[in-house]
């Protein structure tokens, strides 16, 4: 059953975010994970000419793959993040949207050559409708490569997350959580060729590990 994502607070919630994660010091990195400098990196969105991240938040993964000499474009749902952004990354060439993703996708043309998500608009958005508009935007052979925390045991589906605490103002959104072998077949039925979805381990034994997943169109 669709859940009643509402794109107002949701901007004000990732507003919010902005404010406390955007650092001006931070430099360009590439990581999938949560962990710094633990997984794989930037190779498996293969060589890529063309590259848009949905959900790219801090733009740091975005201005790295800029300053390899990738057409970099990103877009996000936070006004205030895609300002600090474009003025932060500005001498990358790194392009920053702002919008909410499926509206974006809907609403462009543009195609590339591997679209990515870094704990961003992949976890956020109702996969049926998000995975066949990523589908159209990219190239014959085009990646989509997107990580995530993998779900708890026993909760699937779309599930409502708080932010800034459980006081307060009542900011949420919601995030979609499914057995690897699910996210495979979400992608295939979306008209992905293949899909692979796997669980990374933490570098430390019995914490959080992270959930990547990746489709050739």
């Amino acid at each position: 059953m669709p859940v009643p994502h509402d794109i107002a607070a949701e901007t004000e919630l990732w507003d919010a975010f902005a404010e406390s994660a955007f650092k001006d010091d931070a430099p360009p990195s590439f990581c999938w994970t949560q962990y710094a400098g633990h997984g794989p990196g930037p190779e498996l969105l293969g060589t890529p000419r063309r590259a848009l991240e949905i959900g790219c938040g801090t733009g740091r993964a975005l201005a790295y793959l800029a300053q390899q000499g990738i057409t970099a474009h990103g877009v996000d749902l936070s006004p205030i993040m895609v300002k600090k952004t474009s003025d932060r990354w500005a001498d990358t060439g790194a392009v920053f949207h702002q919008g909410e993703v499926l509206e974006h996708l809907a609403a462009s043309d543009d195609t590339y050559d591997a679209v990515y998500s870094i704990f961003g608009a992949a976890w956020f958005t109702d996969p049926s409708k998000l995975f066949p508009l990523v589908h159209a935007h990219l190239e014959p052979g085009g990646m989509f490569v997107f990580s995530q925390p993998p779900a708890i045991p026993g909760a699937y589906g779309p599930q409502g997350m708080y932010k800034g605490g459980f006081a307060g103002k009542a900011m949420f959104t919601y995030r979609y959580s499914y057995r690897p072998t699910v996210w495979e077949r979400l992608l295939t039925r979306a008209g992905f060729a293949t899909a692979k979805a796997e669980v990374i381990d933490a570098p430390k034994p019995g914490h959080i590990g992270t959930l990547i997943v990746s489709a050739y169109a």
